[in-house]
């Protein structure tokens, strides 16, 4: 019988959207930098908003502040999409040492869990949906093999 997926395996890592508040610094390998915007962060990477689309696949240092950590981390960029004004540009981290995704990880939650927070960062929504019925798809099975 193939094994199933743990609930830790298949859950993606929490999101907060923040909305272009936090000042992102995007530098090539060519040395060029770039100003942009984090739409969305997790400790797996984000989403930023640029101006003007970097190719997918490129490889780019991603320096930010938020909470209490700086993050200087090496990113791969992926396809970018078009919005109202530039485009959002997703992007995962590819060395993001543990202490710094866990510092990263701590303060993300701590955006999540302060109720003041919340007005300006928030879960998307599909997210909760999703892990609610995680919730209740692994409550469900646990009863039915009981």
């Amino acid at each position: 019988m193939p094994r199933s997926k743990s609930k830790n395996e298949t859950r993606r890592a929490p999101r907060v959207k923040l909305a272009g508040t936090i000042l992102a610094l995007v530098q090539l390998e060519n040395g060029r930098q770039i100003r942009a915007r984090l739409h969305q962060l997790s400790f797996t990477g984000g989403l930023l908003h640029l101006e003007k689309p970097v190719d997918e696949g490129i490889k780019a240092e991603v320096i930010f502040h938020v909470g209490s950590s700086t993050i200087r981390s090496k990113a791969a960029m992926s396809f970018p999409m078009w919005a109202t004004q530039g485009c959002l540009q997703p992007f995962e981290f590819t060395d993001l040492g543990e202490k710094d995704r866990a510092k990263l990880d701590a303060d993300l939650q701590a955006l999540l869990n302060s109720p003041t927070a919340l007005a300006h960062y928030e879960v998307q929504p599909q997210d909760q949906a999703d892990d609610q019925a995680d919730d209740q798809a692994s409550e469900a099975a646990a009863s039915s093999t009981e």
